[in-house]
Parts: structure tokens; C-alpha cells; sequence
């Protein structure tokens, strides 16, 4: 299959600008794929379609303040950082803007807070090697420095605010380490939680560090060539028992969005058993994938021709995925980080 299969046409004005007053006051979109319906509800009545027995599984990343903001040392010209990975010590992978003019050698200060970095290797699609100096800790000093990373279709002239501070973390994000948001946990309040345990739900956390791979564009026309870079994730012992009883009990596995999707799926062994530990994943998942994990999927609505889109429509089917996002967007639903979603069953 081609990428072009997978594309859809979306007005401008049905991406989400900013989150909601509540966080689990988003629409949802029902995808039952055994009856081929399509039907519009709350998320708030998430908890209902939930049967007890089942295990919900999120992932509890912690966004940390990727993206910085400095000059060319010594000409001044503004250079943006997007932290992707630590290396080793203070060396960091990062996409950089503009890229043709921060070559190796190049050296970038940030105003006067004693950070400084140096690009030590170039490649391609814009990504760098910096190696930052300072005088405090380099991760004291990215801190103060950095700002939330916001995808670029959110549109911030004057930088992200404090609400986006908070409501661009899940309510569960602890373990810090992601460049974007696991986004189908944004809706989640500890009300909800309390609700799903209350009806005989297990609520389980798996980490999945959302980094470049999550949204790096797909580059090549055959999708069976397309390749996700990889991501650290951990399965704790106790998540994976949890997870693993509940499904010998006959419970579903409903995966809250397609990090958590992709970390379960590669961690799950040729016998349908989820193996615990922490490792690097470079599972991608087009239409043709067999899942052996995840039963269902709450995920929120991604961009045309992303391989996130692919994963959905792995799990849906091509046609069904496509025809709910037509549906969304006749219906006026709110896309991508800050919107609405859909919950596939």
C-alpha cells in the first residue's frame, strides 16, 4: 500500500488550539468494528463501555521541557532546539531550525543562563549531535531553559502558557522522559480512574518515553518500507502480571493510545504472554500487523499520512479507520493533541 491511501482532507479550524476547561470533556467517537458502526458519545461515558475483568492500560511518560531557544554564538541569529534523546552525558540528539545553518563546529548560547552548547556531529532531515556545558548541572540549566514542546499545528506566537504546562501532562505522567504527550491519556481525570476500578477495571501503567519516532513523517511511498525509530519502554513485574492474569481471566486489554499500543505489542511473546523489563522498541505497525496484545484501542485523531495513522488503521482496517475520520470531521469533532477521540472496540 501506498501513503497516499492514507490521507484525508481536514479544515484548518477542526485543529484543537487549546484544551478543553475539562479534560474529560472531550467527544468520543465509538468504532465498533464487529458491527462496521460508528457512533458519537462522551468521553465521560468511557467507564460504561468498560466491563470488569478488563485491564486498561496507560502509559505514564512525563513530558520534560524539550525545546529551547537560543542564538548563534557568536552572530546571534535565533536557532530553535527540539531536544529527541541523551546520548551519554550532556550530549544530546536533537532537530534543530534552521538546520542548513547550524553545522558541526557551530557553538549556540541561551541568553544569559550559563548554558552553552556546541554541535559536535550533523546528519540528515535536520538532526544534531550538541554537546551542552554550564555552569550548574546541564539538567538543572536544560530545565530552566526549555519549554514545553507543543507540536508545531498548535499555534503559540508567544510561546506555551502555564495552562499548557499542566494540561499537556496525563494526570498518571511520572516518569520523565518524553518530547510529546501520550496523547489519549490527556482525557483521563482521577475521577475516571476511580470510576473504572469501581466497576471491576484494572488500571495499569506501562512507560513508554514518546520521542521522535512517535511523529517523524513517513518518508517513503511504500508503506512496508517505512521504518519508526526507536523508543525506550518499560513493563514493570507488576504491570505485566496484572495485565497477564486479566487476560487468562478472559478480561480485554484496552490500550490508551498507540504508545502504549506499540510498547505492549513489543513486549508480548509468541504465546500472547507480556514479558517484563526495559529495552528500546523499533516494532512498526502498518495494515497486515497481527496483534497479540491489545484488544482495544481509545486513541485520539492523528495527522494524514502519519505513522500513527497507519497503526489505527492496522487496528481498525484501512477503510473503517478512514470512514470514522470522515465522520469526525462531519460531525465537527476536534482533531489531534489538544481534541477529541475515538475508541475502538
Amino acid at each position: 500500500m501506498h501513503i497516499s491511501d492514507f490521507d484525508y482532507e481536514l479544515p484548518e479550524e477542526l485543529i484543537a488550539q487549546h484544551p478543553l476547561d475539562r479534560r474529560d470533556g472531550s467527544r468520543m467517537l465509538i468504532v465498533n468494528r464487529a458491527a462496521q458502526s460508528l457512533t458519537a458519545a462522551e468521553f465521560t461515558d468511557f467507564p460504561r463501555l468498560i466491563r470488569a475483568g478488563d485491564v486498561v492500560v496507560v502509559n505514564n511518560t512525563r513530558v520534560f521541557p524539550a525545546r529551547l531557544k537560543g542564538q548563534r554564538d557568536p552572530s546571534g541569529g535565533r536557532v530553535e532546539i527540539l531536544l529527541v534523546r541523551e546520548m551519554e552525558t550532556a550530549i544530546w540528539e536533537a532537530l534543530v531550525r534552521p538546520a542548513h545553518r547550524l553545522k558541526t563546529g557551530e557553538h549556540i548560547r541561551f541568553g544569559d543562563s550559563g548554558l552553552h552548547g556546541e554541535v559536535i556531529e550533523s546528519s540528515e532531515a535536520g538532526k544534531r549531535r550538541i554537546r551542552f556545558s554550564g555552569n550548574q548541572s546541564i539538567e538543572t540549566l536544560l530545565s530552566m531553559v526549555g519549554e514545553t514542546p507543543l507540536p508545531p499545528y498548535i499555534r503559540r506566537p508567544q510561546g506555551t502558557t502555564i495552562q499548557d504546562e499542566e494540561r499537556y501532562q496525563t494526570v498518571f505522567a511520572r516518569a520523565k522522559g518524553a518530547v510529546a504527550a501520550p496523547t489519549a491519556g490527556l482525557h483521563f481525570t482521577p475521577e475516571i480512574i476511580e470510576n473504572l476500578e469501581s466497576l471491576g477495571a484494572t488500571v495499569v501503567e506501562v512507560t513508554l518515553h514518546v520521542g521522535y519516532g512517535t511523529f517523524e513523517p513517513v518518508r517513503v511511498g511504500n508503506i512496508d518500507e517505512h521504518r519508526v525509530s526507536s523508543e525506550f519502554f518499560q513493563i514493570t513485574d507488576k504491570a505485566a502480571t496484572a495485565i497477564n492474569e486479566n487476560r487468562a481471566r478472559g478480561g480485554r486489554v484496552i490500550a490508551v493510545g498507540t504508545t502504549t499500543t506499540r510498547a505492549l505489542e513489543s513486549a508480548t511473546n509468541a504465546q500472547g504472554i507480556i514479558e517484563p523489563g526495559k529495552r528500546e522498541t523499533n516494532l512498526t505497525i502498518v495494515p497486515g500487523y497481527k496483534f497479540r496484545a491489545v484488544n482495544c484501542l481509545l486513541t485520539n485523531f492523528h495527522l494524514p499520512r502519519s505513522s500513527l495513522l497507519l497503526l489505527v488503521s492496522a487496528f481498525a482496517g484501512r477503510d473503517f479507520a478512514l470512514a470514522a475520520y470522515r465522520r469526525a470531521v462531519e460531525q465537527r469533532f476536534r482533531f489531534y493533541s489538544y481534541g477529541d477521540c475515538m475508541f475502538v472496540i
